[in-house]
């Protein structure tokens, strides 16, 4: 199984320069669409409900002091195997095109963002996690 940073460096192999926002949501959705398509998660870091759509922790650490990203210290994009390559592709040539700002307010739409964030106030900061689970409910649905 790959980890948030192998992905994140493939994410950055293919796109390359994006801002640190975009690169969180396009980790969610890589995620979320392999426990879809591949029945299983794509990595095992976890994944939180932010004001600001869902990040994962453990990225966010390794860029949390740039606006973009290009690369990081972290992470092999020749670690994904064929299947979570194919998954990335997918989810990039949909999502790929698509600004920060919009990859962030359609995950405020979703139903996987919307539940962990129940509960908490609007604009607060929140660790709640978004599980595989959820994701892979509300995905399969669409």
């Amino acid at each position: 199984m790959a980890n948030v940073f192998d992905v994140a460096q493939y994410i950055l192999k293919e796109q390359g320069q994006i801002s640190a926002m975009k690169l969180q949501k396009l980790v969610y959705y890589s995620q979320a669409w392999h426990t879809v398509w591949a029945d299983k998660a794509l990595f095992s870091n976890k994944i939180e409900a932010w004001k600001d759509g869902p990040v994962c922790p453990a990225l966010w650490r390794e860029h949390a002091s740039s606006f973009t990203v290009s690369s990081l210290s972290k992470g092999r994009a020749d670690a994904l195997n064929a299947r979570e390559k194919k998954t990335v592709k997918q989810v990039l040539k949909f999502y790929g095109k698509h600004s920060a700002q919009w990859l962030s307010d359609l995950t405020h739409a979703e139903d996987p963002w919307l539940r962990a964030r129940q509960g908490v106030r609007h604009g607060a900061a929140s660790n709640n996690e978004i599980t595989t689970r959820a994701m892979q409910e509300y995905y399969h649905s669409l």
